[in-house]
C-alpha cells in the first residue's frame, strides 16, 4: 500500500504535466498569464521523451501494484495468487486503450487502439482462464474460492458482467469494426470501461468471501 501511495504521489503531478503540455491541441490560442508556467512549458517539452518514460514506467507499476496488494493476503484464498497483478494490468490497459477510442478523432490511431484492445483483451482471457485452473488444481479452499464463480454466489455477475460483456462483447464488434463493419467506437469502448471496473468490485468482494477457516 506505501508501495501504491508513493507511485500515486509520482503519476498525478507528471499526468497534469503532460496534459497542461498537450493543451495547445485543445485550444490554439492558448497563452499561459504566468512568466515561470512558459519556462516550465518549455522546460518540459525539451524533455517531453524522458517524461514519456517516467509515465509509462510508472502507470505499468500502478496499474499492477493493486492486484499485487491483494495477493499478499494471505488469509484470502481467491486473492492469493500471482495471476492478479498481471490480470489487473491487463484490464487497465485495455480500459486505457478504450478510453483512447472514445477520445480520438484520428481513424488510423482508433484503428491501431482498437487492435491494441483485442490483443489485451486476448492476454486477460488466458489470465482469467489460467487463474481458475490453477485454483482447481490447488488445495481445497482455492477450489471452494474458484467455486464462487463458477456455480457459487457471484457466477451471474462475473461471466455476464465482466466475461461477456466486458471482455467478448466488445472484442465482437471491434473486429466486425476492423472488417469494416459500421459499428460506433463508443460502444464497445464503454463496455471494456464497465467491464474493467466490474472486474475490479467483483474480485474485492468475492475474496472476502473466500477464507480458510468456515
Amino acid at each position: 500500500m506505501s508501495w501504491g501511495a508513493w507511485v500515486l504521489m509520482l503519476v498525478t503531478p507528471v499526468s497534469f504535466i503532460w496534459c497542461a503540455l498537450h493543451i495547445r491541441e485543445i485550444f490554439p490560442g492558448w497563452k499561459w498569464k504566468f512568466s515561470w508556467l512558459e519556462f516550465l512549458d518549455t522546460f518540459f517539452n525539451r524533455y517531453k521523451k524522458h517524461l514519456a518514460w517516467v509515465m509509462l514506467i510508472s502507470g505499468i507499476i500502478l496499474g499492477i501494484y493493486t492486484g499485487i496488494l491483494l495477493s499478499a493476503f494471505n488469509a484470502r484464498p481467491l486473492w492469493n495468487t500471482s495471476i492478479l497483478g498481471p490480470l489487473f494490468l491487463a484490464s487497465g490497459l485495455s480500459a486505457g486503450a478504450a478510453a483512447t477510442l472514445i477520445l480520438s478523432k484520428n481513424p488510423a490511431e482508433r484503428k491501431r487502439f482498437a487492435q491494441i484492445d483485442l490483443m489485451v483483451i486476448g492476454v486477460e482471457l488466458f489470465l482469467i482462464v489460467h487463474m481458475f485452473m490453477g485454483f482447481l488444481a490447488s488445495t481445497q479452499v482455492q477450489i471452494e474460492a474458484a467455486q464462487l464463480f463458477l456455480g457459487g454466489p457471484y457466477t451471474m455477475s462475473f461471466w455476464i458482467f465482466v466475461v461477456i460483456l466486458g471482455l467478448i462483447l466488445p472484442a465482437v464488434l471491434e473486429i466486425m469494426e476492423l472488417r469494416t463493419f459500421h459499428i460506433p467506437a463508443i460502444l464497445p469502448a464503454i463496455l471494456v470501461i464497465f467491464g474493467s471496473l466490474m472486474l475490479r468490485f467483483i474480485i474485492v468482494y468475492a475474496g472476502q468471501m473466500s477464507r480458510w477457516l468456515y
